[in-house]
């Protein structure tokens, strides 16, 4: 069994540097202090601690000691926060972005339903298709689609979306249907925020330039112009799933479909993540993962 004596008070003491102070933290003497960190080094049989009359200051053994010892009170005070906070109701204010077509149609519905759950939370739902900065502008959480790029970030899979290559039946009489990634070039592809569209050929991604006479930043937008025979269009599945079931789209180029894309959940790297984070965090993934 580990034996904690001496422990709190050898944390306190390195963070502090200085007996005395840790003293004040823990509400206890300067001696009793003293005395812990003693029997600490003497059990230990190491010297932790350089002593001064003006400072003091962890050896490098006593560092390497601090940084595990650090971890294992983490570690039990997270274990206790999750206690103490596991039968709560969570409360204040949760900040979240999203992007605003899957927010309106996926987020925001969920999100309504856990106010309803939990009516004493203030939750301000922000939809934007702009990678805000979670941290300067006091955001919880972020829903983001597809490959990640912020590594600062801790993110949760959510689900999954997947990538539909489509045109109209009309637009396919006229101009023909591409049977090759190649045909591409003499079509219609209708652009939205990126030049390219995203493939997989022989087990490997590969992103393919296209060129349209469209450019729109709005996933509806690009469904309206497909719909009604301008060009082809690669779109996320909730965007065009029920145009494909009901006949007024037609999937193309399946066979280089690329792999499902993730859904995340973006937040800031933080060892107590707060209980009502967590709770939504949990709940997005059980409902969404269905």
């Amino acid at each position: 069994m580990f034996n904690w004596e001496g422990v709190c008070e050898f944390v306190a003491v390195a963070e502090a540097e200085s007996f005395t102070a840790a003293a004040k933290q823990l509400g206890i003497s300067t001696a009793q202090v003293s005395r812990q960190v003693s029997a600490l080094e003497t059990r230990l049989m190491t010297k932790l601690l350089h002593r001064t009359t003006r400072k003091v200051s962890v050896t490098e053994v006593g560092n390497t000691y601090y940084q595990q010892c650090r971890q294992l009170l983490d570690g039990l005070d997270a274990a206790e926060r999750m206690v103490t906070n596991l039968q709560s109701t969570p409360t204040g204010k949760l900040k979240i972005t999203a992007p605003v077509t899957y927010g309106e149609r996926s987020i925001a519905p969920l999100v309504n339903n856990f106010i309803a759950k939990y009516p004493d939370l203030n939750v301000q739902l922000h939809l934007t298709n702009l990678k805000v900065d979670l941290i300067d502008e006091g955001y919880d959480l972020a829903i983001r689609l597809g490959k990640l790029n912020d590594s600062t970030m801790m993110a949760k899979r959510l689900s999954s979306r997947t990538l539909y290559v489509c045109a109209s039946p009309a637009y396919l009489a006229t101009f023909g249907i591409p049977h090759s990634i190649s045909e591409l070039d003499r079509h219609n592809c209708l652009q939205g925020t990126l030049d390219y569209w995203h493939f997989q050929e022989q087990g490997k991604v590969r992103n393919v330039r296209i060129k349209g006479n469209l450019n729109c930043n709005s996933g509806r937008g690009l469904v309206d112009a497909a719909l009604k025979g301008i060009g082809i269009v690669q779109l996320p599945d909730y965007y065009v799933v029920p145009h494909i079931e009901s006949g007024e789209l037609i999937s193309l180029l399946e066979q280089n479909r690329e792999a499902d894309e993730g859904i995340w959940a973006l937040y800031p790297h933080n060892r107590h993540l707060s209980p009502k984070v967590r709770l939504f965090l949990d709940y997005l993934a059980e409902e969404l993962g269905q």
